[in-house]
């Protein structure tokens, strides 16, 4: 797996990466969702599913925005059987890397979470890959819960193409959610637990820190 590369090789292949993100726009705050639910009156836990690389950094981004109770690393797209991480790693399960949001609705939205999600948790005009990893496990997708989740993801990924926030388009697949499957125990919280890893410090690690950036309101130093 790309994710276990060298240390020179993540190094390398992350400030290419870090360099095209810049001139897409992304890694920098994007606009509101002009199409989002309101904020429930009373805390109400509610799911997102979402794709985008591998997804040790996604559940690290998410673990430090405001509202989000739980991220738990997993896989969607395909079948129980084949949920598992060597055999979704071949890129032939259907399966896409995965992190399953649990939120609390009354302290965040659904398209606030997507606006971090575009902002800074991946780069969405990549098609297949992001960053050092390749394959189709690794692409980009929004798995709606519910017609709602599905119409506020639709019209924000028509907003931000409308106003070319990203200077190519956006591929990020929008499906419904059919299941989702926690990934392994040792791959849970792996940022957390291996902050040294080279590809954590080189990959992961900076989308934490342009949460922090360009989200202070949303930010939780947890």
């Amino acid at each position: 797996m790309p994710k276990f590369a060298s240390f020179v090789s993540a190094f390398i292949i992350t400030i290419a990466l870090v360099t095209a993100n810049a001139a897409d726009g992304a890694n920098s705050a994007l606009p509101n969702a002009s199409a989002d639910a309101a904020l429930a009156t009373v805390k109400t836990e509610q799911t997102a599913v979402v794709a985008g690389g591998c997804f040790w950094g996604i559940q690290a981004v998410f673990q430090h925005v405001k509202g989000v109770i739980n991220a738990t690393s997993g896989y969607s797209g395909g079948s129980a059987k084949t949920a598992e991480y060597e055999l979704v790693s071949t890129g032939e399960t259907g399966h896409a890397e995965s992190v399953k949001i649990t939120y609390d609705a009354s302290q965040i939205t659904y398209g606030q979470l997507l606006r971090v999600f575009f902002s800074v948790a991946h780069d969405p005009t990549q098609l297949n890959r992001q960053g050092p990893d390749e394959g189709s496990q690794y692409r980009s997708v929004i798995f709606y819960g519910n017609d709602e989740q599905k119409r506020i993801a639709e019209a924000y990924v028509a907003q931000l193409e409308k106003a070319k926030v990203f200077s190519r388009p956006i591929v990020t697949q929008i499906v419904p959610l059919k299941a989702f499957y926690p990934a392994e125990a040792y791959h849970q919280d792996y940022a957390a637990h291996h902050p040294n890893n080279p590809y954590i410090v080189y990959n992961d690690a900076p989308k934490v820190a342009h949460l922090r950036q360009s989200f202070p309101s949303l930010y939780a130093g947890n």
